[in-house]
């Protein structure tokens, strides 16, 4: 048998550093272990990121909603605000909806419109309305890594998002035991809703956990009698904090009395109002109403910069403010429901640091989550020598190192 090669990268979202030192993991199968610097906002801005290797000021993705009422989609969204809140404001209905618009507007990415008022909707236009995984589906059109692998011929495996964790094991051992793949990328994203609805401590995050052990060590089973040699990496893009505390935050701007769409414009996220001002003393009354609160603070331009969220003519907010590590919006236009857990914090904050843990030292360590495509890329030529030879150079982006640091 040839020397064939096989690289698996499995993301498992939520699975952050903190979690995972508290918790037993594939200690003997990963013992390179490190943290990995998360980005500011949530999934729909760290998997852009970690896809690419680019920031998000650069790839353009951030949170769902951002303010264009002349490119809307939702016009129609505003005669839904003439229904009962106690029918609107149901869970269910909000996902038929979602999927009834996404079918209606031929959306194939992940389009959700969770809990925004349908009165606010027709003010705002939605970024992820294509498949991230699929040729143009980033915003600003950066490519990929599995852009890289199709422009390179390298044959890999590639988890649906739309399926469920077990039907996508199913189908990615299916690949390896055919023997064809190079490199896996397998998507787990369950953990991230045991971490909101029952907290990082819980002993469901513990029985996940275990979980994901179980199928990771099987597959790698499966890979070794397949291949001469496997490597196996487990990412995530953040962890969750614990929710000690509820803030309901839009009564304060609401008594204000300014008018939605034409002095002001506002989403409120789980852990952050994202404002808009379209003049000087909507500014000032809004900024005023929100200072000085224990619950959270304002987030400065030059964070915005250094987190690199500092967004071209204030697309996705002229201004964030953001609630501290713990604190919970609510009600926001996310939902309505206490949650246990919950991430989208400052970056810095220990509970939001993603991981890494590999088989073997990275060809490029991670060390916050846009280095992450360089080192599936490097990863993925060395899958792909041991099968005939070097892949092609890979286009890694300009700003990212093609070797930042090796592992210990």
């Amino acid at each position: 048998m040839s020397d064939r090669r096989l690289a698996v990268f499995a993301f498992i979202d939520a699975f952050g550093w903190e979690i995972l030192q508290r918790n037993p993991f594939l200690e003997e199968e990963l013992p390179h272990r490190a943290p990995v610097e998360t980005v500011f906002g949530y999934s729909s801005t760290c998997i852009p990121t970690i896809l690419t290797g680019c920031m998000p000021r650069e790839h353009g993705h951030f949170s769902c909603f951002y303010y264009n009422p002349s490119g809307s989609p939702f016009g129609l969204c505003r005669t839904l605000s003439l229904l009962p809140k106690s029918v609107t404001r149901r869970g269910r209905v909000r996902r038929y909806l979602s999927k009834g618009l996404a079918r209606w507007y031929g959306y194939d990415g992940y389009f959700q419109i969770y809990n925004m008022p349908f009165d606010k909707l027709p003010y705002f236009d939605y970024s992820e309305k294509r498949d991230l995984y699929q040729p143009g589906g980033i915003e600003n059109g950066q490519p990929t890594v599995f852009d890289y692998f199709r422009q390179t011929r390298l044959p890999f495996h590639l988890s649906n998002w739309r399926e469920s964790e077990t039907r996508n094991l199913e189908a990615a051992v299916q690949d390896i035991e055919a023997g064809g793949v190079r490199a896996v990328y397998l998507y787990f994203y369950e953990l991230d809703a045991v971490l909101h609805n029952h907290g990082p401590e819980a002993p469901q995050v513990q029985e996940k956990i275990a979980w994901y052990e179980e199928q990771l060590r099987q597959l790698l089973h499966t890979a070794r009698g397949r291949y001469d040699e496997v490597r196996l990496f487990v990412f995530s893009d953040h962890g969750q904090a614990a929710i000690t505390e509820e803030a309901d935050l839009m009564p304060r701007v609401d008594r204000l009395g300014l008018r939605y769409g034409q002095d002001y414009a506002v989403v409120w996220d789980s852990t952050m109002g994202r404002f808009w001002f379209f003049h000087d003393e909507a500014r000032e009354a809004i900024t005023e109403a929100l200072n000085g609160l224990d619950c959270g603070a304002w987030v400065d331009d030059a964070t915005l910069e250094r987190w690199g969220c500092d967004f071209p003519d204030g697309k996705y907010g002229h201004a964030f403010f953001l609630v501290r590590p713990g604190v919970l919006i609510n009600p926001s236009y996310m939902g309505e429901v206490r949650l246990a857990g919950m991430h989208g914090y400052t970056p810095e904050d220990r509970d939001s640091t993603a991981m890494i843990a590999s088989s073997h030292p990275p060809a490029v360590l991670p060390r916050r989550l846009d280095d992450h495509y360089a080192m599936m890329v490097a990863e993925a030529e060395w899958a792909a020598g041991g099968a005939g030879g070097p892949a092609p150079a890979p286009p890694v982006p300009a700003h990212v190192p093609v070797k930042r640091e090796e592992a210990a």
